[in-house]
């Protein structure tokens, strides 16, 4: 089975990556966005889109941007499943894998307590599997999982 790991940079990424042990059991690759940092973990593929913010002028061609990268990891890596923490530059290639049958899990932020993510909102009605870390949540997201937090 190919997974693909997808977050934006910074704490999601953190978090994300607390996921190291699952990451090994397949055959696994990131996408995350373009930082001066590099963020992949040793010896994984790693892909980069870029960062997108809704509040900047350049948030559609930005994302348009990330659609047309995103089809193309989609169809060099074939994915089955997509885990994804987010955030909206991820948002394309979420939508693009479950357009072509593939599984979508969403981990919601651990940093959200009380209200839920952009990202979250946008793309619960698609995912396979929702989980949540804490139980305020279950409010937004009725389906979800509480997990717990991943750190």
């Amino acid at each position: 089975m190919r997974v693909c790991f997808a977050a934006s940079s910074g704490g999601h990424l953190a978090e994300l990556m607390m996921l190291c042990p699952l990451m090994e059991q397949y055959d696994s690759f990131l996408v995350t966005e373009k930082t001066a940092y590099r963020a992949a973990a040793e010896g994984m593929r790693c892909y980069y889109l870029l960062q997108v913010n809704r509040r900047e002028v350049s948030f559609f061609p930005r994302l348009l941007v990330n659609a047309l990268r995103s089809l193309k990891i989609c169809l060099a890596e074939r994915p089955d499943v997509v885990v994804c923490t987010g955030v909206l530059a991820t948002v394309p290639l979420c939508l693009l894998c479950k357009l072509f049958g593939k599984k979508l899990v969403f981990i919601e932020s651990y940093a959200k307590v009380e209200r839920p993510t952009l990202t979250g909102k946008l793309l619960y009605p698609f995912a396979d599997r929702f989980y949540i870390q804490w139980r305020e949540l279950l409010e937004f997201y009725p389906k979800a999982v509480c997990v717990g937090g991943v750190f």
